[in-house]
């Protein structure tokens, strides 16, 4: 098993490795930095510009293989913080990584977790209920979700959280603009029980977010997956033992649903990765989501291809974590 993790660790590194380069190939193909500075007034002169683009490694004037040379050659040459280079803003982009990372994973791993856990549950008390009042209306609420954006149930939570606020406890109890209150939650504050319950208070709204759509596409699949399972012959030779159903289902059927479940869970912690990026924008979290779409609207090379970094080691890790349960389901990956 140990062979078995380690290979496909390997491979999801080397697709890591190839995923950045091509995102900073592609961003560096299509973005345009050097429109930020044109049409000022007072104009800025081409040379100038030149330079700028120069030190950010971004001029279009030079060939994109040359910017893409030398941007490996920094990754490998340059010291920790100058790895990745500047951003558009003069900031290293390791050092944002550093910073905004804590806040997004605080983000996704409650929220994938949860929602995970809770999609599960879900599915398998459907297909157990199927045809009946609880498998209805666990479809509709997931169908609902589903087809919800995310910003939009983020919304609706933030205003849900005003009205709770306003007429039922008449003060702020719930907050959710920002991941933290200045002066309370910073990070270089020392850690405290209100810096604790100012964390989680701002965590909740867009933790509740996250879980309930992760947890709608959850619920479809293990639904899914228990209804095969429903019908195989080990599940009746159970039966036909003296088993009850329920013991049947627990003991027998739900680990064989949750093999193709570990596979899914890799796959769909991107489309986790991608509603968490809207959800920070939304709740005004400076956090990797944010740092992306900015990045983008900029044409920000450097600080795409970080942030394309995260995103690919946060699936290597999440894709990791599929093998493991994947192997210890089912022993016939471990051979």
């Amino acid at each position: 098993m140990t062979k078995y993790i380690a290979r496909r660790f390997v491979n999801y590194l080397i697709l890591t490795a190839l995923a950045t380069v091509f995102a900073y190939m592609a961003a560096g193909s299509f973005f345009y930095p050097r429109g930020r500075y044109l049409d000022r007034q007072p104009p800025i002169p081409e040379a100038s510009i030149d330079g700028i683009l120069d030190a950010h490694n971004m001029n279009d004037k030079v060939p994109l293989l040359q910017r893409t040379g030398r941007w490996l050659s920094e990754m490998v040459t340059q010291p920790w913080p100058q790895k990745l280079g500047l951003d558009i803003n003069n900031n290293w982009v390791v050092e944002q990584l550093i910073q905004r990372a804590g806040v997004s994973l605080r983000l996704l791993i409650v929220g994938a977790i949860l929602g995970a856990v809770l999609g599960v549950i879900l599915g398998m008390w459907s297909a157990i209920k199927q045809y009946k009042a609880t498998d209805q209306i666990i479809s509709y609420v997931s169908f609902v979700l589903i087809s919800t954006p995310t910003f939009v149930g983020g919304v609706i939570l933030m205003i849900l959280a005003t009205m709770f606020n306003n007429h039922v406890v008449h003060q702020k109890l719930i907050v959710f603009a920002g991941a933290y209150t200045p002066g309370i939650g910073d990070p270089h504050l020392p850690w405290t029980l209100e810096k604790f319950s100012d964390l989680a208070m701002h965590l909740l709204l867009p933790t509740i977010a996250l879980t309930l759509f992760g947890a709608a596409g959850y619920s479809r699949y293990q639904r899914s997956t228990m209804l095969d399972v429903l019908g195989s012959d080990f599940i009746r030779t159970a039966r036909a033992k003296g088993a009850t159903r329920s013991s049947a289902l627990i003991r027998h059927g739900l680990r064989v649903a949750l093999v193709p479940m570990s596979t899914y869970f890799a796959y769909s912690f991107g489309t986790l990765v991608a509603g968490s990026a809207f959800l920070e924008i939304v709740f005004s979290w400076a956090g990797m989501g944010e740092y992306g779409i900015k990045a983008v609207q900029q044409s920000d090379v450097n600080a795409l291809a970080g942030n394309v970094l995260f995103t690919a080691i946060v699936l290597l890790f999440s894709s990791t974590l599929s093998e493991i349960l994947y192997a210890a389901l089912d022993p016939r990956v471990r051979v």
